[in-house]
């Protein structure tokens, strides 16, 4: 594989289907990832509060360039309705290189043609 800038899988969890939806609309409009895997009927047990809680979330399986890591979690705060979101990036290791160039030329500015800004 060439010397391509590093990518990230971020993950968050959202209470429902309609946030994933929302959240993952937003980060792809915005730009900021490049696709969004939701995984649905997560069982989660946590302790929140001093209290043991269990609960079903979505999962959000993020991809996206190691730099926009600040942004993308800065836009799931703005979204996402729990007081502290679960907000993880994993670095990738190695990824198959056509769909890592995929991953950074997806989140780079376009104009209305669909060509590359500068």
């Amino acid at each position: 594989m060439t010397d391509l800038e590093k990518i990230t899988l971020v993950m968050t969890s959202v209470g429902t289907e309609q946030q994933a939806v929302e959240i993952s609309e937003e980060l792809i409009s915005r730009r900021l990832a490049t696709c969004i895997n939701i995984v649905p009927c997560l069982r989660s047990i946590y302790r929140w509060k001093g209290k043991v809680c269990e609960d079903t979330e979505y999962l959000l399986l993020i991809k996206t360039p190691e730099r926009l890591f600040e942004d993308v979690s800065s836009a799931i705060r703005e979204f996402h309705s729990y007081e502290l979101p679960e907000i993880l990036a994993m670095p990738v290791s190695a990824a198959e290189e056509n769909f890592h160039k995929w991953v950074l030329e997806m989140v780079e500015p376009r104009n209305e043609d669909g060509l590359d800004e500068d």
